[in-house]
């Protein structure tokens, strides 16, 4: 439990943010010239290095942001000014002091503290799922086949945030289910916890006018949205209407100056779609600014493994996102894909790694794919959850791969899931259907067996750095066997003359 003394120094030290915070917005929007924002931009970055540099963030890091902001014609800082210029004033201070502050500045070095101190994972977010009803049900989709008996209680989410803050996330996503049927406790608990920021994975239906209002009221709440790509193959998947529901919300959301983003599930039918390039201007003419990009898993007795994109398709998406992050083009749009960036985030990040997922009946699971749990937040805290013999199989085993485009314990080394089952007395937790962790890591044997070799090969095509903070075992980071992936130039990964 954090001391009277650190609760007070919290609240002078969020109060400092929060006027600073005001100031640099207030200037930002109120700027008559490009020359006039580029100052405030660099009297952000002194900001920044002043509170940033003492957690290990190096000076030639600042120095490439200042380089980057002193060039009008950047693509990142024109990226930037269109989500000023679009975004509710009110709205992006407190998005800005919860993410900025709150999770990014002070809960990553709370948490780094904790990781230590305790001996096990501590995550900078945590997933949980109000509900497991949905108001669709989507080809290949587990929770749209649960119904509507599994609804976690008010006090039950509560518990997840506060708890966690003690700990130093200030990040909770919420999915389901769909969140926004329990909309008015996500909002109860957003005006309590007015110190975290939320993140609602929503399919767009009971998104309206009335909740836009409330949300830019709060300040602390965003979206991603699911789309899967033009209106055929969004609605072949998700049900007739979708789509237009979809552009709907997107036009509100814009509306109000509320900060939102996507998700999109990549499967063999719709990946060329959801990466074409028309399709990326467009959901950015629409004002999404960032999105998750989730390989398809074949989860649960509804699952339709050939679903699962060709190893042609999975390479071909790693070209796509990363070139759209380039400066090679102009697309007002920043995607990640959860699982092919396993190299800038160490690899899997779930196990309360960085991430974990508590679903609606309150069992903690490594990851929101890994049905499978050794506790439950009705008996247990949030930390007993990260000291579990499952969670702590996950720390002691992490990273799974050191070819960081085979990072999941499930999808490409299958047999680590197996183990860890095993090993821990882990029971499944899939309620739409029992599934054993044989049941699903068959469905993945194969294609873990056929991506492999492809996977070393881009591996070895590509140079990697090693990055400053890993959190692995000590164990991990000094282990012999390791030695062929750390090179003298500093960077880290497989090469040709290691395949051979």
């Amino acid at each position: 439990m954090a001391s009277l003394l650190q609760t007070a120094q919290h609240k002078a030290e969020r109060k400092v943010f929060e006027k600073m915070i005001d100031s640099i917005v207030g200037k930002l929007q109120s700027a008559d010239s490009a020359e006039t924002r580029q100052k405030v931009y660099l009297e952000l970055i002194d900001k920044a290095e002043k509170f940033w540099g003492e957690s290990g963030i190096d000076d030639e890091k600042f120095a490439h942001v200042r380089e980057y902001v002193q060039n009008p014609e950047n693509r990142w800082v024109k990226f930037v000014n269109r989500v000023l210029d679009e975004t509710n004033p009110q709205y992006a201070k407190k998005f800005l002091l919860n993410l900025g502050y709150e999770a990014f500045f002070r809960g990553t070095k709370t948490i780094r503290e904790n990781r230590k101190k305790y001996d096990c994972n501590i995550p900078w977010l945590i997933l949980f799922d109000p509900t497991d009803a949905c108001n669709l049900h989507c080809v290949g989709c587990w929770s749209g086949t649960y119904g509507h008996k599994n609804n976690m209680s008010f006090e039950d989410m509560d518990k997840i945030v506060t708890q966690g803050k003690e700990l130093g996330t200030h990040l909770y996503f919420m999915t389901g289910g769909e969140p926004t049927v329990r909309k008015a406790d996500i909002l109860k608990l957003a005006e309590k916890h007015n110190d975290c920021m939320f993140g609602l994975f929503s399919n767009s239906t009971l998104i309206d006018e009335e909740l836009c209002e409330k949300i830019v009221e709060l300040g602390n709440i965003t979206f991603l949205l699911s789309i899967e790509g033009t209106p055929e193959t969004n609605d072949g998947r998700r049900g007739e209407g979708h789509y237009a529901a979809v552009m709907r919300a997107m036009d509100l959301l814009k509306k109000y100056g509320i900060v939102y983003g996507t998700s999109i599930c990549y499967t063999r039918a719709n990946i060329e779609a959801v990466t074409d390039e028309s399709f990326l201007r467009m959901i950015a003419d629409k004002g999404a600014r960032f999105g998750f990009y989730f390989h398809y898993m074949p989860v649960g007795q509804n699952a339709a493994p050939e679903l699962m994109p060709t190893l042609e398709q999975r390479e071909e998406i790693i070209r796509k996102i990363r070139w759209v992050r380039t400066g090679d083009n102009d697309i007002g749009f920043f995607p990640m894909d959860f699982q092919n960036d396993g190299e800038y985030v160490g690899g899997c990040i779930a196990g309360g790694r960085n991430y974990f997922h508590i679903n609606a009946q309150g069992y903690a699971e490594p990851c929101v794919f890994i049905h499978f749990s050794d506790s439950n937040i009705k008996d247990k805290s949030i930390l007993e959850m990260l000291q579990s013999p499952l969670f702590k199989a996950y720390h002691e085993g992490q990273p799974f791969n050191r070819n960081h485009l085979r990072p999941c314990p499930m999808l490409e080394n299958p047999q680590l899931l197996r183990e860890m089952v095993e090993k821990t007395g882990a029971v499944q937790t899939n309620a739409e259907c029992e599934e054993s962790a044989e049941q699903l890591c068959s469905k993945c044997d194969n294609y873990a067996a056929e991506w492999a070799p492809v996977a070393d090969r881009i591996w070895a095509e590509q140079t990697h750095r090693k990055p400053a903070y890993e959190n692995y075992t000590e164990e991990k980071l000094t282990h012999p066997e390791l030695a062929a992936f750390e090179h003298a130039d500093g960077t880290v990964g497989l090469r040709e003359e290691d395949l051979k």
